[in-house]
């Protein structure tokens, strides 16, 4: 008997269509993979479960769990099964979290909400009992801790024990591993899967990425604008797949851009022997403060018109060396060149350098201000310039820049708000190209972006460095990517490079056993899936 049915659900908010006839099924000890672009309704499926949905929306259809018909439930009924039967994990563990309180209350919170006559004692040790579970032992992990003292992936296995502290029939994960570097992810997804088999609950995993759920869903349902297009048994679908939808995706998940072999070229970028240390927190009154050292004496070279990959999980300094190569942060030792030439003069970034190279950021809405025009944003680098172009030279450098990465002139008068993510890279990358900068950084450029944007994107990338002669330094959780678009690739741990070299021979015959434990955990679809 099916533990939670979907048939036939139709959502409208403010009388707009957002969900059509949808229909699906999650088994007990079963899980069901959801998967679709930005848009697809996919989260507002699981949303329409829990009945989390916005003011002025309207529901038809049936959606039964265990027993309850949801969709006509009392508001007390839902409040007993949230939380109780139905756990949630979202995709953002820090802003799912209470910055305020330590993990042993907020798991302690979900227990005492649903068992007020639960002692608190009581209910701290089984959230101790749930962290254990979810693999943060309480003698590594102490209850006391706050969110922001805990890595990316130790934040998300908090909301895990949150959603799973009163062992809940289903859970409905949304995009839990989308932030996340890639041997997080394979341990957050092993954890899911040991919940599922231990529990024998059901699992709703909802996610862009087909390639996370090929090897661990059950059950695939695959959305595009508000319906269920395909569905499929999670081992087999890449080869019965019929729906050029879902055709089109496994095509775009692997993805390879048209890139021609760089011949070396001069140097462009000359990081020498870097250093860079954080001071930490006295352990007593009168005691010196410790050393960080985030970045341990890093040497490399990129050349121009090269594109490099900087890879490693979080923490391992990747950021530290990006924002010292950008002169945001003064280091502590060694040097770094932009054409011989050092980025600091004294103890500031001399702009002369600085222009030679920009950033496009990963969240391309939350590197722009929301106020200003797409005009006003991407001539943010003018600032940099002697002599910053005005009147009609101002206005063709605009056009130039945003007809370059196929949007158009008029583009310029408007928001952010009104671009697709995809849109909104490519605005940042104009905003990267429109000073002519030989540089471009790119910190975890398409990971927050759909696979179908994503290979627009890569292909972008590659035919800009083709024209312009561009030179990237390319950093990523993402070694799929990695391998696409980078000629080379360094491997960063603890602040060091352990192991560098040719992208394809990286890959194929990895030395280090953290370059091999980087690679192994990269999830892939089906042999013969992207064939279609």
């Amino acid at each position: 008997m099916s533990l939670l049915i979907i048939d036939k659900l139709s959502l409208s908010i403010d009388t707009k269509p957002i969900l059509q006839n949808v229909s699906m099924a999650v088994e007990p000890g079963q899980i069901r993979g959801v998967i679709g672009e930005s848009g697809s309704g996919k989260s507002m499926t699981a949303f329409s479960v829990l009945q989390l949905l916005p003011d002025r929306s309207t529901c038809s259809g049936r959606i039964t769990f265990a027993g309850h018909d949801l969709l006509t439930a009392t508001e007390e009924t839902l409040c007993s099964i949230r939380g109780n039967d139905i756990g949630m994990v979202f995709q953002e563990p820090m802003t799912a979290l209470n910055p305020l309180h330590t993990i042993g209350a907020q798991v302690a919170e979900t227990i005492r909400i649903h068992e007020p006559k639960t002692s608190r004692r009581e209910a701290m040790r089984r959230a101790a009992a749930t962290l254990e579970r979810c693999e943060l032992p309480n003698a590594r992990f102490p209850l006391s801790r706050y969110p922001h003292e805990l890595s990316g992936g130790q934040r998300q296995r908090v909301v895990i024990a949150m959603a799973i502290a009163l062992q809940p029939k289903l859970l409905i994960a949304d995009e839990p591993t989308t932030a996340l570097d890639v041997t997080t992810q394979a341990e957050i997804l092993d954890l899911l899967r040991r919940l599922v088999s231990e529990d024998g609950m059901g699992l709703m995993l909802i996610t862009h990425d087909l390639a996370v759920v090929s090897g661990i869903a059950d059950r695939i349902s695959i959305m595009r604008q508000g319906e269920v297009v395909e569905e499929g048994d999670g081992a087999t679908l890449h080869r019965t797949m019929q729906h050029p939808y879902t055709k089109a995706l496994f095509a775009a998940s692997g993805h390879q851009p048209d890139r021609a072999p760089q011949p070396p070229t001069a140097p462009l970028l000359q990081v020498k022997n870097v250093v860079r240390d954080y001071t930490m927190p006295r352990k007593t009154l009168f005691g010196a403060p410790r050393k960080f050292r985030a970045v341990d004496d890093v040497s490399f070279t990129l050349n121009k018109g090269e594109s490099l990959g900087l890879v490693g999980e979080s923490g391992c300094g990747k950021s530290t060396l990006t924002r010292a190569i950008l002169g945001l942060d003064k280091t502590q030792g060694g040097e770094i060149l932009i054409d011989g030439k050092p980025v600091f003069a004294g103890n500031t970034p001399d702009r002369a350098v600085r222009r030679k190279m920009q950033v496009v950021f990963q969240d391309p809405y939350g590197s722009f201000n929301p106020r200003h025009t797409v005009e006003r944003l991407i001539t943010e680098p003018f600032h940099l310039l002697d002599t910053p172009p005005k009147g009609a030279d101002r206005a063709k450098a605009i056009d130039e820049a945003l007809l370059s990465v196929g949007l158009t002139p008029a583009d310029k008068s408007k928001y952010i708000h009104e671009f697709s993510g995809g849109q909104r890279q490519r605005i940042a990358i104009a905003r990267a190209l429109i000073i002519k900068s030989e540089l471009i950084v790119l910190d975890e450029a398409v990971s927050a972006l759909d696979v179908s944007i994503r290979a627009q994107i890569l292909d972008l990338l590659t035919d800009l460095a083709a024209r312009f002669g561009l030179t990237y330094l390319f950093i990523s959780h993402d070694l799929s990517v990695v391998r696409s678009i980078t000629d080379r690739v360094l491997v960063m741990q603890a602040g060091k490079i352990v192991e560098r070299g040719p992208t394809e021979q990286i890959f194929v015959n990895p030395q280090r056993a953290y370059t091999k434990s980087l690679i192994a955990a990269i999830p892939t679809l089906p042999e013969g899936a992207t064939d279609a």
